[in-house]
Parts: structure tokens; sequence; C-alpha cells
């Protein structure tokens, strides 16, 4: 499952770094940019403690996205937020893999799958 939803994050910061925008003018997919950030922190703090020996790549995906999306100023910051909110929410939730916290990884690949197909079906050339 985690495949298709890094597969999808790929094509979305493929499609989403087409022309440059205004150095801070906020896209009409900020919002879930936003969220697919929290969902990336989420997944990083939950899948390390969680055993999945996948070492930095949640926070890769992030950078990669922040790479392909090149954000300026609050853009990037709110982007950063995001996914430092997802972080710190759950580390301050989960110190050890609970039943509960392997429920919230699926949950969380799933919805950031979803993110990454509505915004490549909304926003893809």
């Amino acid at each position: 499952m985690s495949k298709h939803f890094l597969a999808a994050l790929i094509l979305i910061s493929a499609c989403l770094s087409g022309p440059a925008r205004a150095q801070d003018a906020a896209a009409p997919f900020d919002n879930d940019l936003q969220r697919l950030a929290e969902i990336l922190g989420t997944l990083h703090y939950l899948r390390g403690i969680c055993g999945s020996n996948e070492g930095g790549k949640w926070r890769n995906q992030m950078q990669a996205l922040i790479d392909a999306e090149t954000p300026s100023g609050d853009r990037r910051a709110r982007m950063i937020a995001g996914f430092n909110r997802g972080y710190n929410g759950f580390q301050q939730t989960y110190r050890t893999c609970t039943p509960a916290a392997s429920v919230a990884i699926r949950r969380y690949i799933d919805e950031g799958s979803k993110i990454s197909r509505d915004l490549t079906a909304r926003y893809a050339n």
C-alpha cells in the first residue's frame, strides 16, 4: 500500500512543479499539500517507532515534495510546520508501537494516498 502512496507522491511532485508561481502566492492546492506534509511527519514518527527500518524515508519524501514544489516564504514555512505538527503530535502520544499506532499508520497511508490521487487527478497536466 505504501508503494502506491510513494508513487502518487512522486507523481504529484512532478506535476505540481510546473510553471513558476508568484513568490508567496497561495496555490489552490496548498491546504492539501499542508495536510500531506502533516501526514508525512506522522508517518516519519510512527513508522520509526514501529520498527519499519525505513530510516528517513518519509522525511526524504517530504524533502522531495518541497524540492519539487519549491515554495518560498510563508508557503514553505506552512509546509514544514505541517510536517513538524504531524511528527510532534504523535511523539507526544506514542512512545512505543502499539496496536493503535499500527492502525493510525494504515489510516494515514490511506488518507495520504487519497490526497495524492485527488491532487493528481485535479491538477496534473
